[in-house]
């Protein structure tokens, strides 16, 4: 039934990966105020004064974009618990991947920029993939303690 509690969890992945999509992941000031650098899900751009350098990143928004679409695949398939768990199995190999093209690209080559000692801050965009792994990891649980009631009834009969 789509009133499960793993529906609400799959529904807020998507809510998640849309503030992924739509806020900056991460932001670093650099040695002057007017040099910033700043990666969304889409770009990641470096601006110095009144030079900016845009390299683009669609594969994370890709990915992004993909764990969304997923998720609701996923709540489409409430009769089928099973591929829903392989359909959140994807949705935890997507969701590293996301994060770690994001720690590459925040740790390592925007160590790069600015002071090499200043790491930068995390924004609201990161957080909601955050949340959306938390999110992920609880309606994969709700789903194999369906299946298992499931299971659990049909022995019994």
């Amino acid at each position: 039934m789509i009133q499960r509690v793993q529906t609400i969890f799959l529904f807020l992945i998507v809510v998640a990966m849309g503030v992924a999509l739509s806020l900056p992941l991460w932001e670093k000031i650099g040695t002057q105020a007017s040099e910033t650098a700043q990666l969304t899900a889409l770009q990641y751009s470096e601006k110095q004064g009144i030079t900016t350098l845009v390299t683009s990143v669609w594969y994370l928004g890709l990915l992004v974009a993909l764990v969304a679409l997923s998720s609701l695949y996923a709540i489409s398939q409430y009769r089928n618990r099973l591929t829903q768990t392989a359909l959140c199995a994807v949705n935890a190999l997507l969701l590293t991947g996301v994060m770690g093209i994001i720690l590459y690209r925040t740790l390592y080559a925007g160590k790069a920029y600015g002071n090499p000692d200043d790491q930068g801050t995390f924004l609201p965009g990161f957080y909601a993939i955050i949340a959306a792994l938390v999110c992920n990891a609880l309606a994969n649980r709700f789903i194999r303690r369906d299946e298992k009631l499931v299971r659990g009834s049909d022995r019994i009969r």
